[in-house]
């Protein structure tokens, strides 16, 4: 499989962006965001999602160039319109503004409704880390077709409802959770482009029976909760604050509306160390906790919670002080089922494609 420098996808993503009707600077934010995400391995919210935003462009669904209104605020919140813009656009600008607030208030919050797609939720919590704050961002997918059935439920009634965490520390690599509160979420559609199947608690089929076949979940099927079908109460708990917090708290609302777009609503928060305690020592003493969870997973013959290869490739590139991180200058583009690759000019989605819902991890 051919390798593309990152700089020359951004470059074609750009351009395709732009024919459709993109501003040239919100092209490149997007862009950014997309390569990035391939970069770190994150696939599922990649290059693979640039057929599916212009499509969305062209039906009206995502307004390139929308107005951003702060509907109410105050010195420690805001409540935004997005105005159906690129949620990458949207969320990105919220978060700037909630740090600026965390600086001088200790503690800010931000509601955003009526956006698109925002991808990998760690791009927004991380914003929050490299500014010496706790950053927390959760989001749903408000009034469209679902993707996740309730604990002991066989139809898809919650979106994928991801959450993330991101902490400053002095960690050889960034420290954050950034995970959906379903079993999967994007991977999903990456095993589909691959012709693989996924593993056990996963998916489950229309007649609500395990299965490994992740085409299924198109087909009526749906996705578990986190924890599968023993544990998936946890999962299923998260979702559904996950869904107050996006879905109620932003005015957005949540159902299964399977005529709805993809609508992410979403709640970040961001909190500032220094009001707590200093922030050198908050660091510092968070250097403990790789060890000590390192050697106790170790203890109990599991797999260890180190980093990662594509961390330590993090780690490594900062220290270069390369731009690009993870995989590296190259990324490899998705496959279209059978092992051919999909060009990009020339791919389309399926129209149920449109209103996949809100993941991340």
């Amino acid at each position: 499989m051919p390798k593309i420098p990152a700089e020359r996808l951004e470059e074609i993503g750009r351009a395709l962006f732009e024919a459709a009707g993109t501003p040239a600077e919100e092209a490149a934010l997007v862009m950014r965001h997309i390569v990035g995400a391939n970069l770190v391995g994150h696939d599922s919210h990649g290059v693979i999602q640039i057929p599916t935003y212009i499509e969305r462009i062209k039906v009206g669904h995502i307004v390139p160039g929308a107005p951003w209104v702060i509907v109410k605020e105050s010195p420690a919140h805001t409540v935004i319109d997005g105005h159906w813009a690129f949620g990458y656009v949207a969320n990105e600008r919220a978060m700037r503004l909630t740090i600026e607030k965390a600086e001088k208030s200790n503690v800010a919050a931000a509601t955003v409704f009526r956006r698109r797609h925002i991808g990998r939720l760690s791009s927004y919590s991380r914003m929050a880390a490299r500014a010496g704050m706790i950053g927390l961002i959760t989001a749903d997918s408000g009034l469209s077709p679902k993707a996740v059935a309730p604990f002991g439920g066989r139809q898809a009634r919650l979106g994928t409802n991801p959450i993330s965490i991101a902490i400053p520390s002095d960690l050889d690599a960034p420290l954050y959770l950034d995970m959906a509160t379903s079993a999967a979420a994007g991977k999903i559609a990456v095993a589909v482009a691959r012709n693989e199947k996924v593993p056990d608690g996963w998916v489950i089929g229309a007649d609500g029976k395990p299965t490994n076949d992740p085409r299924q979940l198109r087909q009526g099927g749906a996705l578990l909760p986190m924890g599968g079908p023993e544990s998936g109460y946890k999962g299923y708990g998260l979702a559904v604050m996950v869904e107050i917090l996006c879905g109620l708290l932003t005015g957005l609302g949540f159902d299964v509306e399977p005529t709805g777009g993809h609508n992410d609503g979403c709640f970040m928060a961001v909190f500032k160390v220094d009001a707590f305690r200093p922030l050198a020592e908050f660091q510092k003493e968070g250097r403990r906790i790789r060890p000590r969870s390192e050697g106790d997973a170790a203890r109990r013959g599991q797999q260890r919670c180190a980093l990662s290869r594509r961390d330590r490739a993090y780690a490594r590139s900062r220290a270069a002080g390369e731009r690009h991180r993870g995989r590296g200058r190259h990324l490899v583009q998705a496959a279209h089922p059978g092992g051919r690759i999909r060009p990009l000019r020339a791919a389309r989605v399926e129209r149920d494609r449109m209103s996949a819902p809100a993941t991340s991890a």
